[in-house]
């Protein structure tokens, strides 16, 4: 599996982006470099995800991949002392191989969009 980390480089508020936003995927990827959805799902095991943002406790979670649609998205679990489970986080506007310097862009549950830049596939 590769490990790719994301950075947050634009979207309301972010101007500019932010370094200290960011999210870390590990998944596999197909010979393109792009999700490989074959691989997703055969694996019996959830591909993790964690979501670092300024000044917020890391959230865990795991990528989810829509059957139907096909669209990818990331799940994230309540951290300590909050109730119920997020909504899914939708990923992968658009159909990019994963490598740096690639961009996507992630919906946030409330509608907001924010643009990524791969910054390392590991």
């Amino acid at each position: 599996m590769a490990k790719v980390t994301l950075v947050l480089a634009s979207g309301p508020g972010f101007p500019q982006g932010d370094p200290e936003c960011r999210y870390e995927i590990e998944v596999t990827l197909d010979a393109t470099g792009r999700l490989d959805p074959e691989a997703w799902f055969a694996d019996p095991n959830p591909w993790p995800a964690r979501r670092r943002w300024r000044d917020e406790w890391p959230r865990d979670g795991d990528m989810q991949l829509d059957e139907e649609t096909g669209a990818w998205s990331l799940r994230f679990f309540p951290k300590p002392g909050e109730a119920g489970e997020a909504p899914p986080y939708e990923v992968i506007r658009t159909n990019v191989p994963m490598r740096p310097g690639e961009y996507l862009t992630i919906r946030e549950p409330d509608g907001r969009e924010f643009g990524y830049r791969i910054v390392s596939t590991a």
